[in-house]
């Protein structure tokens, strides 16, 4: 399904006659971002994005995702896309399992991704202001002022809106200067390796080494020829030193070197502020829109951008955010259950991943946690008794935190 018709759908009641006057800056140029902006001014909303780089080159990222992003962008998604992935192979302690995927994962490009969807935002009528840096929003008697600099030593400026949108990532500038809390991030590292000759490109390899991270080790091939191997820590030093002794253990030598902070969900973030007279939104990395099992945010994010375009029009709560909420807590449910795993725990849990349950694995994607979860719990009960032990195990530390 394309953007265009998730916007013809129910989903976005036709209100856009009442709202057609509100004015609209989103801040910061991220796929969250320009896709509400796209969303927002395909409504004929006079939309403006304010984005500090100067030239729409944001970092290269190779990156997963799961094919629901072809159902939200329609045409903008093949723009970006390297390669399809049709399996996972798991790895821990010597065991291995290997699930297909019914619907193939994705490998995208970052940079390639956001320059697609602000090019649609463009022809959408959105506003594109470069070199442009946020810095303060307050209110005034008719909604809110922006207050903005020119990064090329232009000075500050004020535009007026009626709604800020916040799209600008995990240390928000708007998400600050508006009262929501910081975020808690962690690294992310990759190292661009050439592919194994013994491994397939319609594959990804995960590897589970808990004594390195509670997450998890990744090679997903972006060519026949290149891959990118990855993982995700707790503290940048001790990433980056457990990816560069993972290298050398695989044998593998890193052409070039990908990094960001990722923001960890905790728990939802409330994505609504009135200011004033006005609105303020959160979208993407800056409400957390993350799966915590993977880290991944780009289909969350496009999914929060639809719920927020969705509450913007319709002056009213939205059904892509309930329902995006659910999905997060899940995922939130199922790093909860793994943080604390041991070796013998992913040895376990490998060797419970009978053909059924692979089967099940295979037939949802990772945006649909809760089918999962309930699937592949009925195939392999025990799988309820190890997350079951994972959750008591976290249960300490969590106290902590709080």
């Amino acid at each position: 399904m394309h953007s265009h018709t998730l916007l013809e759908t129910d989903t976005l009641h036709d209100t856009t006659a009442h709202h057609a006057s509100r004015s609209v800056a989103v801040i910061g140029g991220s796929a969250a971002g320009f896709f509400t902006a796209n969303l927002l001014a395909k409504r004929g909303l006079p939309v403006r994005v304010i984005e500090r780089i100067e030239s729409l080159e944001p970092a290269e990222r190779t990156l997963i995702v799961t094919h629901r992003m072809r159902s939200l962008l329609g045409r903008t998604a093949d723009g970006c896309i390297l390669n399809e992935i049709r399996r996972f192979e798991l790895f821990t302690d010597g065991r291995a399992a290997t699930v297909p995927l019914k619907h193939p994962d994705l490998i995208i490009e970052r940079r390639k991704l956001i320059q697609g969807l602000a090019a649609e935002a463009g022809q959408s009528g959105a506003k594109i202001e470069l070199g442009t840096r946020f810095h303060s929003v307050h209110p005034n008697g008719r909604g809110l002022v922006v207050e903005i600099e020119r990064c090329a030593g232009g000075g500050r400026e004020e535009l007026h809106a009626d709604v800020v949108v916040g799209g600008d990532g995990a240390a928000s500038r708007v998400a600050r200067s508006t009262g929501w809390a910081p975020l808690k991030t962690v690294p992310l590292m990759q190292a661009i390796v050439p592919l194994p000759k013994d491994m397939s490109p319609d594959t990804v390899r995960v590897w589970f080494v808990p004594q390195d991270t509670p997450y998890f080790y990744w090679l997903i091939p972006e060519s026949s020829t290149r891959g990118a191997l990855g993982v995700i820590g707790e503290s940048g030093p001790e990433t980056k030193r457990s990816l560069e002794l993972f290298l050398q253990k695989r044998k593998l030598d890193a052409l070039d070197f990908q990094g960001a902070r990722i923001p960890v969900y905790s728990r939802w973030v409330p994505v609504q502020r009135r200011l004033g007279n006005g609105s303020v939104y959160l979208v993407g990395d800056a409400a957390a829109q993350v799966k915590v099992s993977t880290v991944g945010g780009i289909v969350t994010g496009l999914r929060g951008a639809l719920g927020v375009a969705e509450a913007i029009l319709t002056g009213g709560p939205s059904r892509e955010l309930r329902s995006l909420r659910r999905e997060l807590n899940f995922h939130l449910l199922l790093r909860r259950s793994m943080h604390h795993f041991q070796q013998s725990d992913y040895s376990h849990l490998v060797d419970l991943l009978n053909a059924s349950a692979r089967q099940s694995l295979s037939e949802h994607d990772r945006d649909e946690a809760w089918k999962i979860l309930w699937r592949v719990c009925v195939q392999q009960p025990k799988l309820v008794l190890l997350g079951l032990r994972g959750l008591l195990m976290n249960r300490p530390s969590r106290r902590a935190a709080e």
